[in-house]
């Protein structure tokens, strides 16, 4: 199993678990912008580590991949505020705080998945 799909799996349960425990202390729409959150983060922390893992030796492909994905990430954010609150959705705040702490907290999980490759030795 490669370290993109480990990851992906690892971090889908800490999203999923985060958003379950939320659940009974949130309204109805705050835990809706929650669970909306967790559903952007994800797929955009997993193409992002897959993007670092592929070009993990290639220096200059892998630092367009590190700037762009987080440039991607803030982006995201700024689209997702503007669509909620130009939206007028109710749990706009929560969404956001809550899409934030995903990144966040996936990014933390990157190190522990973030393997130099091995040469034959050792």
């Amino acid at each position: 199993m490669t370290s993109s799909l480990r990851y992906a799996k690892v971090g889908t349960a800490v999203v999923g678990i985060v958003v379950l425990l939320t659940w009974p202390f949130l309204d109805s729409e705050s835990w809706r912008g929650v669970l909306i959150a967790a559903l952007v983060a994800l797929p955009v922390q997993v193409i992002s580590f897959a993007l670092l893992q592929r070009y993990r030796d290639e220096l200059k492909r892998f630092m367009i991949a590190w700037i762009g994905s987080t440039v991607v990430r803030m982006a995201v954010i700024g689209v997702v505020a503007l669509m909620a609150f130009r939206s007028g959705m109710g749990g706009g705040v929560p969404m956001l705080l809550a899409l934030a702490t995903f990144f966040f907290g996936l990014l933390l999980l990157e190190p522990m998945y973030f393997r130099p490759k091995r040469n034959g030795t050792g």
